[in-house]
């Protein structure tokens, strides 16, 4: 996202250019993604901005309209990259992504094979954890999407990390230039078992598979070709839960130690003139509370070890 100079470290420590990506950020639910043009203006509820004026301006800026509506402009980091991207197909989202990077241990100078790419989201996040030095080769039988994953790889400026190919996995494997070098194979396919035998031959010694798949049939089949040539066999499910906080009234009633204790809520209130004066008093309160709604599941992850022979 956004490289810094001809090497292949991500950086956002610079400020906004024109045909920069920006992430247009108007609150937590409204997000999106906008190519900075000198000459151009982005409309919405809150009024005209101006691209000239986001020029010259660092990544978390707070701009102006002409009405004195305001959004931010952020950096279009892998995590809201996947917020804001064209979903061409089903995507992971950030809880199952972070698990994947860990379990499968990607960092700086790996070599990652994925198949398929999809929309590219966890490809993006794939990217940053290899820079600057490793590289991400991922795969999609279908030639559109995979020329629309590209494009957007260039658009976020991590085309140096990632080369797209296009490819049936489950029919034909993976290339076999890439034998035994890769140190992580991401599988996400209708028939991930079919592709188990060429990701073994894929890997380093010791190297890590993952298989994200949304049917538990899929999952048991898969294990169970896995099962001859990979160990410590693991599935899991990641289920997140978010919170709502926000700022409520609370009345209070003051009690003969001084300390205050919150009134449960009333239907009215009856007028009185010898109303006590701390009976009506009320104060803010932060409130946090489960959302109503919950993403609930995505799918099962299950991740493998290759046997070292």
């Amino acid at each position: 996202m956004l490289l810094m100079d001809s090497s292949t470290k991500i950086s956002f420590n610079r400020c906004i250019r024109d045909g920069d990506l920006v992430v247009v950020y108007e609150r937590h639910d409204t997000m999106k993604a906008v190519k900075v043009c000198e000459n151009s203006v982005l409309q919405n509820r809150f009024g005209v901005f101006k691209h000239s004026d986001w020029i010259g301006k660092p990544f978390g800026s707070k701009v102006f309209s002409n009405k004195g509506g305001f959004v931010y402009l952020l950096a279009p980091t892998p995590e809201l990259w996947t917020l804001v991207l064209s979903h061409r197909t089903q995507i992971l989202y950030i809880a199952d992504i972070s698990f994947v990077i860990m379990y499968l241990e990607v960092v700086p100078g790996c070599l990652v094979l994925e198949s398929g790419t999809g929309s590219g989201s966890l490809t993006t996040s794939f990217a940053r954890a290899v820079s600057p030095m490793g590289h991400v080769y991922t795969f999609d039988f279908h030639e559109q999407r995979a020329a629309s994953a590209r494009e957007d790889f260039e658009r976020t400026g991590i085309s140096t990390l990632v080369t797209v190919g296009v490819r049936d996995i489950q029919g034909d494997g993976f290339p076999d230039q890439f034998s035994g070098l890769a140190d992580s194979v991401f599988l996400d396919l209708p028939q991930p078992w079919l592709a188990i035998p060429s990701a073994r031959n894929m890997l380093k010694q010791d190297g890590t598979l993952c298989s994200f798949s949304p049917c538990i049939e899929q999952v048991q089949r898969s294990c169970e070709t896995l099962r001859s040539d990979f160990t410590d066999i693991r599935t899991f499910e990641i289920l997140l839960r978010t919170y709502e906080v926000r700022e409520w009234k609370m009345d209070h009633l003051k009690v003969n130690d001084g300390n205050s204790t919150a009134c449960p809520p009333r239907k009215r209130r009856q007028p009185s003139s010898e109303a006590n004066v701390g009976d009506n008093a009320s104060s803010p309160a932060v409130m946090a509370r489960p959302s109503a709604e919950t993403r609930g599941h995505t799918g099962y992850l299950t991740f493998a070890r290759k046997c070292v022979s």
